[in-house]
């Protein structure tokens, strides 16, 4: 299928123009909601079943998570589970908790790469085969990158639960419409799931008339009051309810357009039609397939990195140079996810204290135009981070394994959070905030997002810090030190992002 390049260039400029910054309107939206004197670490608020899975959030009125400008989510999938067609209004960053199974995305203006093998075999038959944009494959420890608004559905094609934490940055400039999460379905009935979100966006926004207490039990109701004021909808369960037909609402984007359109729109009978629009029982946004799933996969996980590394680098080489395509190697073909839970991939190791794994656009270069990165750290028993803060991004930290004290200071010199978080837990440090970490007997593991393509930290203290460069006259006479005392609190920490137990606690502990 040849490629309209007319088609992928506007597709290119609705999903990437305005992405290199924040601009002033998300800044104004925002500039209030990070006055806090205390963070708390927190886990999901709502929790909504599906058929194959969970769906649960973090509330998004939060304090801590509206001044980062984010929402967080974590899904469940069972095995033979398909999370259904769907699309959101930001940028998200994927992680892969646990298991293994495949994702497709829908680039618009891309070709359907992906063939059956024997579609040419049986072409002379008369027999059709399916074609459809690639899928990819992920395992426990990726990071996928999602554009606003690009379809995409995963499948649990293994033996295990899936797990994954979404964070969705409704705080880009991306995003135009506001700071409410907002996922388009595109298929199944995510009634319970709006209902959910519809409640949290109310008190967001401060608009129910009824008070805050009556927000509380006014969801189901006003499930209802939409289902009458849509008349296009109650004639459709109306004609299901007289035709004998077992159906719940449906509240997908296709279920609210006019039967003959769709029909004519997709070239399809209405019966098609009616079958699309009408959803048996209550089976969620997560539903469990019958049979196995068969689609056109590549053959192995590694085949697949190794071709979209060698895609990558083609690129790289012949970029700006009379062999560059251009549009088709830069979004078509361009790679959208990283594992980072590979030991060997840490970018800083100290063999007594941990390692730290980091993705940002220089390795994953779509995070450029979503403005995201990210990293995943593992302390072993008792280590630390030392302190430091994030010089250009809020920073939303989930707990995997394990847990471990942290430290947050604001500006004032207030400590907002000094306590454990735990495994499954979330806690946001704004830009700026001060922080440190120390692991507990049985370690730690996280993974961490920012609000930046190209985050930045100012160690405190090490070999690398912003004490380590002052002159030790300025040392001394900041703090009030002798120039030994000084000399000391420079250049004592060798190591330029950890700290271990000192001789004292594990005599202690001894």
């Amino acid at each position: 299928m040849a490629i309209n390049p007319s088609l992928l260039f506007l597709s290119l400029l609705l999903l990437f123009n305005g992405c290199l910054a924040r601009q002033t309107f998300s800044s104004q939206q925002f500039q209030n909601e990070c006055q806090i004197n205390r963070l708390h670490a927190f886990a999901p608020q709502t929790r909504i079943r599906s058929e194959a899975g969970t769906t649960e959030w973090w509330n998004p009125n939060s304090q801590q998570l509206r001044c980062a400008g984010v929402s967080v989510m974590r899904q469940t999938i069972e095995p033979n589970g398909l999370v259904l067609p769907s699309f959101t209004n930001a940028p998200q960053l994927l992680y892969i908790v646990q298991g293994r199974g495949i994702q497709g995305i829908v680039m618009p203006g891309c070709a359907e790469t992906f063939q059956d093998s024997q579609q040419w075999q049986h072409q002379s038959r008369g027999r059709f085969q399916d074609q459809h944009q690639k899928i990819r494959r992920f395992r426990q420890g990726d990071i996928i990158a999602l554009p606003q608004g690009v379809v995409h559905w995963s499948y649990n094609d293994g033996n295990e639960r899936v797990v994954t934490i979404n964070l969705l940055d409704t705080g880009n400039s991306a995003n135009q419409l506001d700071n409410i999460p907002r996922r388009f379905h595109l298929a199944g009935n995510p009634e319970e799931e709006q209902r959910q979100l519809r409640r949290l966006a109310q008190q967001m926004q401060g608009r129910s008339e009824r008070g805050e207490e009556s927000e509380e039990e006014g969801g189901e109701g006003e499930g209802e009051e939409e289902e009458e004021d849509n008349p296009s909808r109650h004639s459709r369960h109306q004609e299901e309810e007289e035709q004998g037909r077992e159906s719940s609402s449906c509240n997908n984007l296709l279920c609210a357009f006019d039967r003959n359109f769709l029909a004519q729109a997709f070239n399809v009978d209405q019966d098609v039609i009616r079958k699309i629009q009408r959803v048996r029982g209550n089976r969620g946004t997560i539903i469990r397939v019958r049979d196995r799933l068969q689609v056109v996969t590549p053959p192995r996980m590694e085949e697949e990195e190794r071709e979209e590394r060698q895609q990558e680098q083609r690129y790289r080489r012949t970029r700006g140079g009379s062999q560059d395509n251009g549009l088709e190697e830069t979004f078509c073909s361009m790679r959208i996810k990283e594992n980072l839970a590979d030991p060997e991939r840490a970018d800083i190791f100290n063999p007594q204290a941990g390692r730290i794994s980091t993705l940002n656009r220089f390795n994953l270069p779509i995070l450029q135009q979503l403005e995201l990165s990210a990293e995943r750290g593992v302390l072993y028993n008792r280590a630390g981070l030392i302190p430091q803060w994030n010089v250009n991004a809020h920073k939303i930290l989930y707990m995997l394994r394990g847990r471990a004290r942290v430290q947050v200071v604001n500006h004032n010199g207030d400590a907002v959070f000094d306590d454990n978080v735990e495994q499954g837990q979330l806690l946001t440090v704004p830009q700026n905030f001060a922080f440190m970490k120390q692991a507990g007997n049985e370690g730690a593991e996280w993974i961490s997002f920012f609000t930046n393509s190209e985050a930045t930290n100012t160690p405190m203290a090490g070999s690398v810090s912003f004490m380590r460069a002052l002159p030790e006259e300025v040392v001394a006479a900041s703090y009030q030190v002798s120039r030994e005392d000084a000399r000391r609190i420079k250049f004592n920490n060798k190591n330029t992002f950890f700290f271990t137990p000192s001789q004292s606690e594990r005599r202690a502990d001894a």
